[in-house]
C-alpha cells in the first residue's frame, strides 16, 4: 500500500515546466552527493602511501580501497528503500552527518593501523549511500519528460571523486594527514545543516506504508531493477574501474610517470562526469535506449582499439577518451530508464538495488585486469573481454530493453488521457 503525502501541491504532469524550486532541490541535492563521495573516495588516494607508512601487502592495499566501496554500493540498497518511506528532506542531512563520524575518525586517530583503517573505511561507505537519497528526490521534482536530464545532472555529483582524487595528497603534503579529513568532515556538517533548513521533498510524495522486507521484495519482483542494474554494472561500473585502476595501468602499460597518470586520470574522471548531463538531456529527446546503444557501441569500438595497447598519442587518448564520454552518457541513460519505468513509490528502492550494482561493476574489473596482466604480461585480454561484455549488454539493450520500453508505451489509457504507465510513474 501507499499512502500520498498531504501537501499543498500536486506533482508536475507531463508537459509541465521545472520550477524554480524544483532547480533549487536539484542543486542542493547535487551538491550533497559530490560532499559525500568526496568524503567516500578519501583513503583511495592515500592507498600508496599507507602501504609504504604500514607496510601493506597489495592485497592489503586493494582491500583497504575495496570497502569503502562494497559497503557504500551495498547501502544504497536499504538506503534507497528508507528514502521511499521518509524522503530525501529526512534522509539526505542524516547520512551527511553520519558520514562526519568516519571521516573524524580517520583523520584523527584511525589511520595508524590497517585494523583502525578498515574499521573507519567500512563507516566511510555510509556516505557511497547518497545515491541512493539523491535520485528519488530530483526524480520526483521534475515532469517525465525532464527528469533524464535533472537525474543526469545529479549524477554530476559523482565528481566529488575527482576533488578527492585532486587535493586528499596535496593536502596531506602541505599539512598533515589530517588535514583533508577535517575539511572535509566542515564541508559534511556545513552541507547537513543547510539540507536540514531548505532541502523539502516535492509535493504529493507517494509514501508506502510497507515493512522494509516486503517493499524490497516488490523491488525485486520488477523488470526494470534487473534490467536497469544490468546497465548500470557496465556503463557506471566501467567508469569507477577506469577511475581506479587507470594510474596503475597507463603506469605499467606506458611507462608514465605516477603524477602524469593522475593527471590523465582526472581528465578520463571529469569527461565522464561532465558527459552524464548530456546522456539523461539525450535520453530526454531520444530515448534512453538510442542513447544507450550508442554509448555500448563507442565503448566496444574504444575497448577493441585499446587492446592492442596503440601509441598514447593519439590513438590510446581518442580511445580512452571515447570511453569516458560514452560511459558517462550511459550512465545518465541508465538512470533516465530508471525514471520512465519505475512507479512512482519505488524509485528509492530501485535506485538503491541498481546504484549498487553499478558500484559493484567497477570493484571486479581491476580484479581481472590485474589478474590477466599477471598471467600474460599485457592488458590485451582484459580489453577484450571489456569489449565482449559492452557489446553483450548493446545487443541485450537493443532486444530486451527496447521491448520494454515500448511495452509501457502501449499501455491502455486513462480517462485523464494519460497512458497508465505514463500516470504511474508520474510523482
Amino acid at each position: 500500500m501507499v499512502q500520498p503525502l498531504q501537501s499543498k501541491g500536486d506533482s508536475p504532469p507531463p508537459g509541465a515546466s521545472a520550477s524554480g524550486r524544483a532547480w533549487l532541490m536539484l542543486a542542493l541535492a547535487t551538491v550533497g552527493f559530490a560532499v559525500n563521495f568526496w568524503a567516500w573516495a578519501l583513503l583511495s588516494p592515500l592507498g600508496p602511501r599507507f602501504k609504504d607508512s604500514l607496510d601493506l601487502s597489495s592485497f592489503e592495499q586493494s582491500l583497504l580501497v575495496a570497502v569503502p566501496v562494497v559497503v557504500g554500493s551495498l547501502g544504497r540498497i536499504p538506503v534507497g528503500a528508507l528514502t521511499d518511506r521518509f524522503g530525501g528532506r529526512v534522509m539526505f542531512p542524516i547520512v551527511s552527518a553520519v558520514t562526519i563520524v568516519p571521516v573524524l575518525y580517520l583523520g584523527l586517530a584511525g589511520h595508524f593501523s590497517l585494523a583502525a583503517l578498515l574499521i573507519g573505511g567500512f563507516f566511510l561507505g555510509i556516505g557511497g549511500t547518497a545515491f541512493a537519497v539523491g535520485v528519488p528526490l530530483v526524480s520526483a521534482w521534475f515532469p517525465p519528460e525532464r527528469r533524464g536530464l535533472a537525474i543526469g545532472i545529479f549524477g554530476a555529483g559523482m565528481g566529488g571523486t575527482a576533488i578527492s582524487a585532486l587535493t586528499t595528497v596535496k593536502l596531506v603534503d602541505a599539512g598533515s594527514m589530517a588535514t583533508p579529513f577535517l575539511i572535509t568532515a566542515g564541508m559534511l556538517a556545513v552541507y547537513a545543516v543547510t539540507a536540514a533548513l531548505l532541502l523539502r521533498d516535492a509535493p504529493g510524495r507517494t509514501v508506502p506504508t510497507e515493512p522494509l522486507a516486503r517493499r524490497l521484495a516488490a523491488t525485486a519482483r520488477l523488470g526494470i531493477t534487473w534490467q536497469a542494474s544490468a546497465l548500470y554494472a557496465v556503463t557506471f561500473g566501467g567508469y569507477v574501474a577506469f577511475s581506479v585502476y587507470l594510474p596503475t595501468y597507463l603506469k605499467t602499460g606506458y611507462g608514465l610517470t605516477q603524477a602524469d597518470a593522475a593527471n590523465r586520470m582526472a581528465g578520463f574522471v571529469l569527461l565522464a562526469v561532465a558527459m552524464r548531463p548530456v546522456g539523461g538531456w539525450l535520453s530526454d529527446r531520444l530515448g534512453p535506449v538510442k542513447v544507450l546503444a550508442g554509448s555500448l557501441a563507442a565503448v566496444v569500438a574504444g575497448a577493441v582499439v585499446q587492446s592492442s595497447t596503440p601509441p598514447l598519442a593519439p590513438l590510446g587518448t581518442i580511445a580512452f577518451l571515447a570511453m569516458a564520454a560514452a560511459l558517462g552518457a550511459g550512465s545518465g541513460a541508465a538512470f533516465a530508464l530508471v525514471a520512465l519505468l519505475t512507479p512512482a513509490h519505488q524509485v528509492g528502492s530501485v535506485t538503491g538495488v541498481v546504484g549498487a550494482a553499478g558500484g559493484l561493476g567497477g570493484f571486479l574489473p581491476p580484479l581481472v585486469m590485474g589478474s590477466l596482466y599477471g598471467e600474460y604480461g599485457t592488458y590485451a585480454a582484459g580489453l577484450a573481454l571489456l569489449a565482449l561484455v559492452a557489446a553483450a549488454a548493446l545487443a541485450y539493450t537493443l532486444t530486451g530493453i527496447r521491448a520494454a520500453v515500448q511495452g509501457g508505451g502501449r499501455a491502455p489509457r486513462t480517462g485523464r488521457g494519460r497512458s497508465r504507465r505514463t500516470a504511474h510513474t508520474t510523482v
